[in-house]
């Protein structure tokens, strides 16, 4: 007898409640799978990659972006990791990383990656939120320092180096295995920076590309440090000492003695040993502690001692016209030759003790940042150059910097020789900071662009 009849089969209503308990749990479980992927490929990350989910992404995804790159260590962690059990190191590693990682995040930062105890974070918004970002952290560190020595355990010290540039961010790797990751010659120059804040002791170094970006660096304490030749790098940069962090006495000290400590390093650059050694002792005594200005001091005496000078030899040099100049766009390029030609004139006349250098050099500048700003302006607004507004800050900084060189001038207030110096600094920092990344991107944009106009 068949009894299939008699087979008992759930109601119908308790199927339904089983299929959306299971989709509640499947729900839940995607939910805890992208929340775990989150932790190794952060969300804003995939948003500018232009993907909703971790499953979007496919290898070979990428997208141009402006951003502060921002490179931070912890000074000696060799010898002091090998102080430690491998358990004991981890330990010491999340704690001091849990600590750092609320701090970037709060201040709109994305950790791309931890290496060992390095950070390595993208600040996609602005290049305050970086600097502000830092100083956060830097304040953080007292406080974590103040646990470890309740602990029993000696405080550490970290680095910070800030960068701003073009990068690319995408993924790499192959077909089972693939990264996020930034490409870009500005990631590789900001953990050169990072690495110098170990040689002046300082913690916080920025790049004259971030200063550049600030909008309003007199927010900050902010001084000209060195312009240096970077490791593997053939154009020398300017970088700039960050000391809001400094004890309040120290940083006032250095505020005070600011203009003398930076008329010091134009004086050591230019070769001006003896002034520069007056101008560090004058800081000095103003701040004792003030750990750059001893530097300086004791290059300058070991300069008179072994005539070793620590210098990049491009001031009161002729300037060198490199291949990275050449934008491809015939009316900017003749802009950029014009400019060239005039600041080597300039310098000419300065070695030459011309009185009228300054005079001919900013009345020239005057009319050539006019035509030229507007000319490229005009260029990228026609063709939707999409870092448009970033470039334009650009040239409103140089502007400001411009302009405040010019009313000194002609208000024959201060030394010559250290006006010369901080003009030449602006011009060559605009040609080996603008010019060679900033309108070479911008020139490859416009020429595709007007290739593709005038075949359609």
């Amino acid at each position: 007898m068949n009894n299939s009849h008699n087979k008992k089969f759930p109601p119908l209503h308790d199927a339904g409640q089983n299929v959306d308990a299971e989709l509640q749990q499947a729900r839940a479980l995607l939910h805890q799978t992208e929340m775990a992927y989150g932790r190794l490929i952060p969300r804003q990350l995939l948003t500018l990659l232009e993907r909703d989910s971790i499953v979007d992404v496919k290898l070979g995804d990428q997208v141009e972006r402006k951003l502060t790159i921002m490179f931070s260590d912890i000074r000696n962690f060799t010898p002091l990791s090998e102080s430690m059990t491998p358990g004991e190191n981890f330990e010491f590693l999340n704690s001091y990383l849990s600590q750092m990682e609320p701090v970037i995040s709060q201040h709109h930062g994305i950790i791309d990656k931890y290496m060992g105890d390095t950070i390595m974070a993208l600040f996609t918004q602005s290049a305050d939120d970086a600097v502000t970002g830092s100083i956060a952290m830097l304040e953080k560190l007292v406080h974590y320092n103040a646990g470890r020595a309740r602990a029993g355990y000696v405080p550490i010290q970290i680095g910070i180096g800030l960068n701003s540039g073009l990068v690319i961010i995408g993924t790499v790797g192959g077909t089972n295995r693939m990264d996020s990751t930034v490409v870009g010659d500005a990631v590789n120059l900001t953990s050169r920076i990072e690495e110098a804040t170990k040689i002046y002791q300082t913690p916080l170094l920025i790049s004259q590309n971030t200063l550049y970006d600030l909008a309003d660096p007199d927010k900050y304490d902010i001084r000209l440090l060195d312009r240096i030749r970077v490791k593997g790098k053939t154009q020398p940069l300017s970088l700039y000492e960050v000391f809001d962090n400094d004890p309040a006495e120290l940083r006032d000290a250095k505020c005070a003695s600011k203009s003398r400590f930076e008329e010091a390093v134009a004086c050591y650059h230019l070769q001006e040993i003896p002034r520069a050694i007056e101008l560090l002792n004058h800081c000095l005594a103003i701040a004792p502690a003030d750990t750059p200005a001893c530097i300086y001091l004791a290059r300058c005496e070991d300069y008179l001692a072994s005539g070793q000078h620590f210098s990049t030899g491009e001031l009161n040099a002729d300037l060198e016209w490199r291949a990275e100049f050449h934008i491809g766009i015939e009316k900017i390029d003749l802009l950029h030759t014009s400019l060239f030609d005039k600041i080597n004139a300039f310098i000419t006349t300065v070695k030459n003790g011309d009185a009228n250098a300054f005079r001919d050099l900013f009345n020239f500048l005057t009319e050539h940042v006019q035509h030229a700003f507007d000319t490229e302006e005009k260029l990228m607004r026609n063709h939707h150059y999409p870092f448009l507004d970033s470039h334009i800050q650009e040239h409103k900084r140089f502007i400001e910097n411009f302009m405040a060189l010019k009313n000194e001038a002609e208000a024959c207030t201060g030394d010559p020789l250290y006006l010369s110096f901080r003009t030449q600094l602006l011009l060559l920092d605009w040609f080996t900071g603008h010019i060679a990344k900033t309108d070479r991107h911008m020139g490859r944009y416009l020429a595709n662009a007007m290739q593709t106009t005038h075949s359609a």
